[in-house]
């Protein structure tokens, strides 16, 4: 039997890592857009992280006729009223570096006690086939942010989120730690289930 084909919506090879370790069981081959030779941008104007995870798969499974997964992801930090939310990727501007995103929110943070500091790390995943079928998963990770960035693994914001229950930040975390706790790999898991159905 053939392998099936997902392409996953994003140029992030961490990502890639991750989805692939996830589903290493299943009769599946996963590929990036760049593997696929598709470099258009996306434009993620949703306000909530499934329309952006959607509108991007659908996007993606039309340019490419295969089965496209996408996520959107990002940070909610409670003291900030959840922001920046959706606009993670984007805080202080896209290419702004993430250490100068941490020291703002730092900043903003300041006078806020470890109690209030709550946060957590949103993941939903959206799936859509060529023939209209569509999947969402979502999931998360609750934390508390830190007062320091801490940790070489993981990428965006991990450094300054602390995972209470592992006694770490999540950058400090190895990565099959990480896949077993994140929001990414717990909506991945959820994912790969409703997949297998309809496989």
């Amino acid at each position: 039997m053939e392998r099936t084909t997902i392409l996953f919506a994003t140029k992030n090879k961490g990502k890639i890592r991750e989805i692939n370790a996830i589903l290493a069981d299943m009769d599946v081959n996963v590929v990036s857009m760049e593997d696929a030779g598709i470099t258009v941008e996306v434009v993620e104007d949703g306000t909530t992280f499934e329309e952006n995870a959607m509108k991007k798969a659908v996007e993606i499974m039309e340019i490419s006729g295969k089965i496209t997964l996408s996520d959107d992801s990002g940070l909610e930090i409670d003291a900030m009223g959840k922001a920046p939310g959706v606009y993670s990727a984007r805080f202080m501007g896209e290419e702004t570096p993430y250490p100068e995103r941490f020291r703002a929110i730092f900043e903003k943070l300041k006078e806020v006690p470890e109690e209030k500091r709550t946060a957590r790390f949103v993941s939903c995943i959206a799936a859509a086939f060529p023939d209209g079928r569509r999947l969402v998963s979502y999931d998360a990770v609750e934390g508390i942010i830190g007062w320091e960035a801490k940790g070489e693994n993981g990428f965006g914001y991990d450094p300054i989120f602390y995972v209470p229950e592992k006694g770490k930040y999540m950058a400090e975390l190895s990565p099959e730690e990480k896949n077993a706790i994140s929001h990414r790999g717990k909506a991945l898991r959820k994912m790969k289930e409703l997949l297998r159905k309809e496989l």
